[in-house]
This record gives C-alpha cells, structure tokens and sequence, in this order.
C-alpha cells in the first residue's frame, strides 16, 4: 500500500494554522468532509472520541489521528503539516506539527491497520519527515510521503 493510494494533493494542507489540538482536529476534519462529502461534524466527532482513548501523537512531532465512519467509501487521508506546533498530549510530551488524518470504512478491519502500519513507518523516516518539514508544497509533500515506498517496503 502506497500512501499516494491515500492521500491527494487536495488532502494535503503545507502550512496549516492551528492554535490548539481541538481547532487542529476540526480543521482537518473540515477538509476531510470536503473530500469524503460527510458531514464535517461526524468526522470531527468520531476522531474526537478515538483521542479520548488516548492520544494518537506518536512521537517526534507526529501525530496519527484515526476514525472508522459508516459512509466511508475506502480509505482516505488528510495530511496537514502545521506553521506552529500545538501541543497533542503524545507519548513523547512534545509539540505535533505533521499530523496524518486517517479515516476508514467501518468494515475495514486489516486494511484500516495495515494503512496506519504504513504511515508509522514512512513518518518513522528521519530523512523523509525532515524534507517533509523543509517544504510548503503540496505535490512535494505527496511525492515525498510516496517516495518512501520503495525505501521502507
């Protein structure tokens, strides 16, 4: 699984502004609804209620926010890369400033795993994740995020 497969130039916001973790997750889910054509609400909610089980910032200013929504069609992803970091309450106490909003069909059980196994893996990529802060461009972002599918396969 390729994450290009997930996320469209549209789904990728290069200099997103957010003061904190809720406006963050409202803005992602924004574009979300924009993409999937669901109620920005019901998005926002179902990734608001997965952080309540614990945070999805996983380190090293990155953060995976996730959700499984009836009406999904397949999986689908928003990418956004933050001006300023906010604090996430993740693991590592720091600030988030790449976050990867992943949202999957209720019934997609493995391959809803398999996509976050491999976004973990392609922001686990010092090198990417640096070049990928480096820039404020969208086709960039995406050709980087891609890219490292052939290195981390």
């Amino acid at each position: 699984m390729d994450l290009s497969d997930l996320v469209d130039v549209p789904a990728i916001l290069p200099a997103l502004k957010a003061n904190s973790k809720k406006q963050l997750l409202q803005l992602l889910a924004e574009r979300a609804a924009t993409i999937t054509g669901l109620p920005e609400r019901e998005i926002f909610d179902t990734i608001l209620q997965r952080e309540r089980l614990g945070s999805t910032g996983v380190g090293n200013g990155i953060a995976i926010p996730h959700g499984k929504l009836p009406g999904v069609k397949h999986i689908t992803g928003v990418f956004a890369r933050l001006d300023s970091p906010v604090d996430f309450e993740a693991l590592d106490d720091q600030p988030v400033d790449l976050v990867f909003l992943l949202l999957a069909p209720e019934g997609a059980g493995a391959d809803h795993l398999k996509a976050l196994a491999r976004i973990a893996r392609v922001l686990r990529d010092a090198d990417t994740v640096a070049k990928v802060r480096g820039t404020r461009d969208a086709q960039a972002i995406r050709a980087l995020l891609s890219d490292t599918h052939s290195r981390a396969a």
